[in-house]
């Protein structure tokens, strides 16, 4: 699978400098938690996953949850399973190559194993799982669940644990659990894939839900939270992991108490009028600043619900020509010793050193979503992947 190979291969051409790379479910654990991407979630009750899998896979998703937990009721958890099963097996007879990396998001350590016998050979698609309101205490038997899953059926499999627990929400408790939460997922760091946040969780902790006008950072013990997660758990020094970004829950806008976001001069030279418009009444001006933002404060990829968030979060993934230019440049053996050298573009001021860190980073996602054409913005990218 490949970001953005849902769209035509000369499309492609017109619009990347460097195309985005193939990976698949056995590929690098660095290379695969930055090609996450928008992550699609879905209840595992829904009675087409198999189709929907597909369906999605087509349009660009390459990572989806089916969720049995908070997404579904108590009472619903038993056929949620068997669901499960069932559409693992319809699509492991298949034979589909065409598919996103699977996870499964459990309630309880014990269903792990449970699911990953009764799955049988239909394991083969399964990537890993979902572990929610993760601490160390409740998060080491889940760990511990994986493991030896993944040593019954033979497959790799990953863990992708939520960070929405209220002890981490509340200052008193908040450093002693990060420190927990990284002990725990240090000693199982090879099959860690990411660390999820669950503002949701967050802001019902005090009564709170955000408008569709502002975004996860507005809320101000929410930024917070987000910000000392990256600060203990997502540092580039290689102690490390991915975070993802939080969840958009808006997908149309009735009414608004503020103007749009999204200004309109890229979308007047790309003659885009209508996709601003678009845009603006499902809500998706909001998730476009929100996503920039995760990515000014070190997240990577994002938590969907709706499948119109993925083609966002992918377009503004793609590392732009002068990043990419900018990326280049600081990284070459020459510069080793350190120093500053004027950008490429001639607008601003690469530190060798200070910037390293953050030009690996922009080369691993412009290996992973492409690097656009000098005169290509996301605009572009935008209207080139939205279904035909």
């Amino acid at each position: 699978m490949r970001h953005f190979g849902h769209i035509a291969p000369e499309v492609r051409q017109r619009l990347f400098h460097q195309e985005p790379c193939e990976f698949d479910a056995d590929s690098s654990v660095r290379l695969l938690s930055t090609a996450l991407g928008a992550t699609l979630y879905s209840p595992a009750t829904r009675p087409r996953l198999a189709e929907d899998a597909l369906k999605q896979a087509a349009r660009g998703v390459v990572s989806m949850v089916l969720c049995l937990e908070d997404s579904i009721g108590d009472e619903d958890v038993a056929a949620g399973e068997e669901n499960l099963v069932r559409q693992f097996t319809d699509l492991a007879a298949r034979e589909r190559a065409d598919l996103p990396l699977l996870f499964i998001r459990v309630r309880a350590p014990e269903q792990i194993p449970d699911l990953v016998r009764r799955l049988g050979p239909a394991v083969r698609l399964l990537s890993g799982f979902v572990l929610p309101k993760f601490t160390e205490e409740r998060g080491i038997p889940f760990l511990e669940a994986v493991a030896s899953a993944e040593a019954a059926s033979g497959r790799r499999l990953f863990a992708m644990p939520v960070l929405e627990s209220p002890e981490l929400l509340f200052r008193e408790s908040r450093v002693e659990t990060l420190e927990g939460i990284f002990r725990a997922v240090d000693k199982y760091r090879e099959r860690v894939l990411a660390l999820r946040l669950g503002v949701t969780d967050f802001c019902s902790s005090y009564g709170l839900r955000r408008a569709p006008d502002m975004t996860a950072y507005d809320v101000q013990i929410v930024a917070s939270v987000i910000a000392d997660v990256v600060n203990m758990l997502g540092r580039a020094d290689g102690t490390g992991f991915t975070v993802t970004g939080p969840v958009w829950e808006y997908f149309r806008v009735q009414e608004r108490m503020f103007k749009p976001q999204l200004r309109r001069s890229p979308f007047l030279e790309g003659q885009a009028e209508e996709l601003r418009e678009a845009l603006i009444e499902h809500a998706m001006d909001g998730l476009l600043r929100e996503i920039a933002l995760d990515q000014a404060n070190g997240l990577t990829g994002k938590t969907c619900i709706h499948p119109s968030h993925v083609l966002p979060v992918h377009a503004l993934s793609v590392v732009s020509h002068e990043e990419f230019s900018d990326a280049q440049d600081i990284l070459r053996p020459e510069r080793g010793g350190g120093g500053v050298l004027r950008s490429a573009y001639t607008n601003k001021m690469n530190e060798v050193k200070p910037h390293r860190a953050w030009a690996e980073r922009t080369l691993l996602r412009a290996e992973v979503f492409g690097v656009a054409n000098e005169d290509v913005g996301f605009v572009e990218l935008l209207a080139a992947g939205i279904p035909g």
